[in-house]
């Protein structure tokens, strides 16, 4: 199964609930909002500030904001904020040395590939398409609820 580290999964929530807020956030508000524990919310702002997602004003009054408009942030920016770059196996980072089949890897091209191809994907949905609430499904559960049922 290809998934997302828990903080990545975070991180992308509490953008979310940042850009609906629109507004200055602290790192407890921001916890709040969007449900995750004030220590982790301070990490992701943290990280997500270094990235230039976020944008930090220090003092009483101070917190978060988000860097750009929500259509200009890109999900691939906020998961690689977190977890790095994207790659579905390791031997496509640079330095990995611990595949057994190393250069005699015929496969290792297409990896390449569809790296790019599903990297393309999660760079196809921004911000502000995240924002959106779940459309609604015949019985009430959101389509999102009812794929994973």
């Amino acid at each position: 199964m290809i998934r997302l580290s828990n903080l990545a999964d975070y991180a992308v929530v509490a953008m979310v609930a940042l850009a609906r807020s629109g507004d200055r956030l602290n790192a407890a508000d921001l916890g709040q909002k969007s449900g995750i524990p004030a220590p982790t919310a301070q990490k992701l702002a943290g990280l997500l500030t270094r990235a230039g997602l976020l944008a930090s004003v220090r003092g009483a009054g101070g917190g978060v904001h988000l860097a750009r408009r929500p259509q200009a942030i890109r999900l691939t920016e906020i998961i690689e904020a977190v977890d790095g770059p994207i790659g579905l196996t390791q031997c496509l980072h640079e330095g990995a040395e611990d595949c057994i089949v190393g250069a005699n890897c015929s496969v290792k091209p297409h990896w390449t590939l569809i790296n790019a191809r599903v990297r393309a994907a999660l760079s196809d949905v921004t911000l502000a398409e995240l924002m959106q609430r779940a459309p609604v499904a015949a019985g009430g559960a959101s389509v999102h609820e009812k794929e994973m049922a």
